[in-house]
């Protein structure tokens, strides 16, 4: 969250001309920041900010009534649903709740609900309050008890269609089919799904070590995650999932919120344990403090308490105003905050050679954590808040996960703090820093000759996905390059046959002979390499194992990989042409449709308007397509351009071709043909290739083994081979392996100490499998 908003001038001093023009900006604002957060999971502002904005409109529409825009925040729900899902209706609206913030505004909210339903002093008012989880929000039909679709929220009204990413957090979370009796025929559940703390701390922690992409907060993982187009993908992430409300049927299941909270949970779901039935506004500030103490250790983010009534026949008689329910309130938590000083600004370089800048503190503590560092994102960041050394600064755990700086006490700032000036050259090797056209942050250009990047790059290149040589770790590579023995990742097999340092090495303490003889025989043991670890291990950008297992099976050969990067390095698209396929997520197709469109230099339909037009020029496109075209060409030269763009500016076949594998997509292809356009990489490559006896060959899944099509769940300590053997070798034969039991999994290989996994197995008569028993089968 690296946004601020700005301060409005006072309500009195508006005029409608002013006010006319705020509201247009907000409404602007908001729809961009809607779609960041709920469409893209990265969100620019935190939420106590947007709330900020969203009191303003409200604030601005009080006072000018007859302002009120069509597209104004106040009648929205959500963001537009994305165009890489299918739309799902939602048969009645996810509404949005209203916020209170303090005491004074929950004790409103039940006065409002007492004046409402006129009730007599003496007649209490009872509550449901459970924790406001901050995941995403998720609607689940079933019909006959059945499963049949689950979808995101979306605007509301329209959400998108994940119900094969859903159904991969298992049986435990959301069932297939609802247990128990007395269910309706056709219900539709909903909650929020979320990922617990630790497994989302766990996750980066490998994500980045690994190279692979990471995530600012369990919000944006959750997002990210139920959003992939690969349902694979979605069931290797830690998700969860808290069953609290229903859309259809309307007139519910039973009497009470809390009696259908029960309900839900005889039917097999997850609902929250501190959901708690309590009596009017004292009831609802206690549970307030009681979850405000203790959601640290709670082990998952919530960022508020939500209150609804009890009674159903009540919140039928209270209704709706306008997008929120008149019988509900969302009571959030402050941001958590302290004060502390900013001792200095340090620039960590990365293996990628970004440089980023963090925020070296006092230590404080922050919502129960000792906070040391800071986040300062980049150096617009520091420049926006005039961030300097000395300074005492506001400090807040953004989505209570990422330490960051909110602002600066001005009236504490030292006499004598001067304006940092972020450094145009590297800290580590002196290379020149450069700031690409459209990136926020500055890349050192040394790349190998950088030691930041080096030993993080050759780190990365003997990791245990990678190039897994045995006895080589960090402590033995920063050694080897420190002597000046490694600055490659063929000075590695190299140095295996250099007598004179092995010689070297053995009259030092710690090694001897048999430690050098292992040291040889670990990196003699990675000259015959599969061509998936190969990929890996070259630390391309954006290029994580599951993507270089993708690369490796569509390309077949090192050979015919390495001629598609060095042919895509020759075609790498224009920047007009890459804002042109990121912008609204136009897909390639639609990109190709332009591509081939003969686009005349006059408009044939110049009465028409130009959705119409486009309907017309392009028939068979997809609505959702059309619009995208609609919004990146205002008119009709407008659409010209972007054809004339897609014909003469985009990328090259052999990069089209890469960018169109499932599960790779045009970011990843063009991190291949940025990383083979250089030519130090080149050269370093050819020099590793050289050095190698065999890259096997990618192995294509197998369609006709006794496990193909199979799902497999491997449990407990294997002892036979590595969890990642297991998963490789069944994959192979074409079996898809999940992290969870359901009544679709065919197998669950069992080692010793099997447990929650074995369990499920045995309820849903599922085949458990030892280790012996397993390479049976699949040897069969």
């Amino acid at each position: 969250m690296i946004a601020a908003i700005p301060e409005f001038p006072a309500l009195e001093t508006l005029s409608p001309e002013t006010a006319a023009t705020e509201l247009a900006w907000l409404a602007g604002e908001m729809a961009r920041h809607d779609s960041l957060y709920y469409a893209e999971a990265e969100p620019e502002i935190s939420d106590a900010d947007y709330d900020a904005l969203k009191a303003r409109n409200a604030a601005v529409e009080a006072r000018f009534p007859e302002l009120v825009r069509e597209d104004s925040p106040s009648r929205k729900i959500g963001a537009p649903v994305s165009t890489q899902f299918a739309e799902v209706r939602h048969g009645v609206p996810m509404l949005s709740l209203d916020n209170a913030f303090d005491d004074g505004d929950v004790q409103d909210f039940v006065a409002r609900i007492r004046r409402f339903l006129n009730l007599p002093a003496d007649e209490s008012v009872a509550f449901v309050a459970e924790p406001k989880i901050d995941g995403l929000s998720a609607s689940l039909l079933y019909v006959d008890g059945v499963l049949k679709v689950g979808a995101t929220r979306g605007d509301g009204r329209t959400g998108e269609d994940v119900t094969e990413n859903l159904k991969t957090l298992g049986e435990s979370q959301i069932p297939l089919r609802l247990h128990g009796s007395g269910w309706p025929a056709r219900v539709e559940v909903r909650g929020e799904v979320y990922a617990p703390n630790d497994d989302f701390a766990a996750f980066n922690a490998a994500a980045e070590a690994e190279g692979r992409r990471t995530y600012a907060n369990p919000r944006n993982f959750a997002a990210g995650s139920l959003r992939q187009k690969d349902p694979r993908i979605t069931a290797g992430r830690p998700l969860r999932f808290f069953a609290y409300a229903w859309g259809e049927p309307v007139e519910g299941f039973s009497d009470t919120q809390h009696g259908a909270l029960e309900k839900l949970a005889e039917w097999g779901f997850s609902t929250n344990p501190r959901s708690e039935r309590v009596e009017d506004a004292e009831g609802l500030i206690e549970v307030y403090r009681g979850l405000e103490t203790d959601r640290a250790g709670l082990g998952y983010d919530i960022d508020g308490v939500v209150y609804k009534v009890d009674r159903l026949d009540w919140q039928q008689r209270l209704g709706f105003i306008a997008r929120s329910p008149r019988w509900a309130i969302a009571h959030k938590f402050p941001a958590q905050q302290a004060t502390t000083v900013l001792e200095g600004i340090d620039i960590q370089v990365g293996r990628t050679g970004s440089l980023t800048p963090v925020a070296r503190l006092a230590p404080v503590t922050v919502g129960g954590v000792v906070v040391r560092n800071a986040t300062l994102h980049n150096e617009d960041e520091i420049a926006r808040k005039d961030v300097r050394i000395g300074d005492t600064v506001v400090l807040q755990r953004a989505g209570d996960v990422i330490p960051q700086i909110v602002s600066v006490v001005g009236d504490k700032r030292p006499a004598d703090a001067l304006p940092y000036v972020f450094p145009t050259y590297c800290p580590v090797c002196g290379s020149e820093a450069v700031r690409p056209e459209g990136e926020v942050r500055r890349r050192c250009t040394g790349g190998l000759i950088c030691n930041a990047q080096l030993v993080e790059r050759l780190k990365h290149f003997v990791s245990r996905r990678a190039f897994d040589i045995e006895g080589l770790g960090e402590k033995q590579l920063i050694a080897f390059h420190e002597r000046g023995w490694i600055h490659e990742p063929a000075d590695i097999f190299r140095l295996a046959r250099d007598a004179e340092k092995l010689d070297a090495l053995r009259a030092e303490d710690g090694y001897g002979e048999t430690s050098v003889r292992n040291l040889i025989a670990g990196i003699d043991a990675r000259r015959t390499i599969a061509l998936e670890r190969l990929i890996f291990g070259l630390g391309i950008r954006d290029i994580g194992d599951q993507t270089s297992l993708l690369l490796a099976r569509e390309f077949g050969s090192w050979t015919a990989f390495h001629a598609a990067g060095l042919d895509a390095a020759q075609g790498i698209p224009s920047t007009d042409w890459t804002r042109l396929a990121e912008a609204h997520a136009v897909s390639p197709r639609v990109l190709a449709t332009l591509a081939a469109a003969n686009v005349a230099e006059a408009d044939p339909w110049p009465e028409a308007p130009l959705d119409q037009k486009i309907a017309l020029a392009f028939p068979g496109l997809a609505a959702p397509a059309r619009r995208a075209l609609a919004d990146l060409a205002p008119d009709w030269p407008g659409l010209r351009r972007l054809a004339e763009i897609a014909r003469n500016e985009g990328p090259s076949e052999t990069l089209g071709r890469i960018a169109g594998i499932a599960g790779v997509g045009p970011v990843a292809a063009r991190a291949v043909a940025e990383f083979f356009h250089e030519d130090h990489n080149k050269t370093v490559v050819e020099a590793l290739v050289a050095e190698l006896e065999a890259i096997i060959d990618a192995e294509r899944p197998q369609a006709d083994s006794p496990v193909s099509g199979k799902t497999v769940v491997f449990t407990g300590s294997l002892e036979r081979f590595t969890r990642d053997e297991a998963k490789a070798r069944a994959e192979s034969l074409g079996a898809k392996v999940s992290g969870s039991v359901s009544k679709k999994t065919d197998y669950v290989v069992a080692g010793p100490g099997a447990g929650s996994k074995l369990a499920d197995a045995q309820k849903h008569g599922v085949a458990v499998l030892t280790e012996d028993e397993w390479l049976a089968l699949i040897a069969g």
